[in-house]
């Protein structure tokens, strides 16, 4: 994806991380979009305080988001190359045996998530189908990806609280139209998208949040924190040239910090004023 490829492309390249030695079939895979990391993180981080509490079950919502982001790597590198790779068959098999136990025990205790981790596996099929038709990088996959990702959000909601809410819905959205802002921005400073392109997302984005608002998914406080979205875009418009020519390390700070200012920002709005005693 563009946003995580922005975040961590500078590992890539590095001879030391890419040695031989690191190619040996024991060695684990690791997805090198690292940027995807942190959207996890947010959307886990986001769900966990709409829900007051963290819990054991909350941590193994990390592993299986982990296992299940890492899982990708290994079957699109199988997918594309249609060769028996033995270091990536194991770790998808790894990570995938992983994720699928963590997600049966939570939808065993949980069984209204089920839907949410049938949606993510739907969602790796696409992404799988897309890069067979070579439209990986295409915003309709991207999207499709970010908001399986994002799915983290009611999944750790859910398996914390043991139930499901409009708000936890409403949060995901969010999440998935802040998240999504980076798509345009990144692929604008490769030439691919029209700055006309990015302000007709901020629009649509915009307005979405007002509906979920209106529907009462979101909290008058949490939905505002979505302006650092149309903020971003609004720099990467006045400083369009410096974004479409600095180094990419730059613009992986630029995006970073402007993710975490949102996840805490939105983490605070749903937070009480004092957490529950467990």
């Amino acid at each position: 994806m563009e946003l995580a490829h922005g975040f961590g492309s500078g590992l890539s390249h590095c001879p030391v991380l890419c040695g031989p030695n690191l190619q040996a079939w024991y060695r684990p895979t690791f997805a090198p979009e690292q940027g995807t990391l942190l959207v996890l993180t947010g959307a886990i981080v986001t769900g966990a305080a709409l829900s007051q509490s963290w819990t054991t079950t909350t941590t193994l919502v990390c592993l299986c988001g982990f296992c299940s982001l890492q899982v990708e790597h290994p079957l699109v590198v199988l997918w594309k190359t249609r060769r028996w790779k033995p270091r990536f068959i194991l770790w998808a098999a790894l990570y995938g045996t992983i994720a699928v136990g963590l997600a049966a025990g939570l939808t065993v205790a949980n069984p209204m998530l089920l839907w949410l981790l049938a949606v993510a596996i739907v969602a790796l099929a696409v992404d799988l189908w897309a890069v067979s038709h070579k439209r990986q990088k295409s915003i309709a996959n991207e999207m499709v990806m970010f908001a399986a990702i994002c799915l983290a959000t009611p999944l750790a909601f859910g398996a914390t609280t043991g139930t499901l809410t409009p708000q936890a819905i409403g949060l995901w959205g969010l999440n998935l139209l802040f998240f999504a802002t980076t798509i345009f921005s990144m692929k604008y400073r490769k030439g691919k998208v029209s700055l006309e392109a990015g302000a007709t997302y901020q629009l649509i984005a915009v307005l979405a949040v007002f509906g979920f608002l209106g529907l009462g998914c979101l909290q008058p406080w949490t939905a505002l924190v979505f302006a650092i979205a149309p903020l971003k875009f609004g720099l990467v418009v006045l400083l369009r040239n410096w974004y479409r020519t600095c180094r990419f390390g730059a613009i992986a700070r630029f995006e970073t910090y402007f993710t975490l200012i949102y996840i805490a920002l939105v983490s605070l709005t749903v937070l009480p004023p004092r957490l529950p005693v467990a």
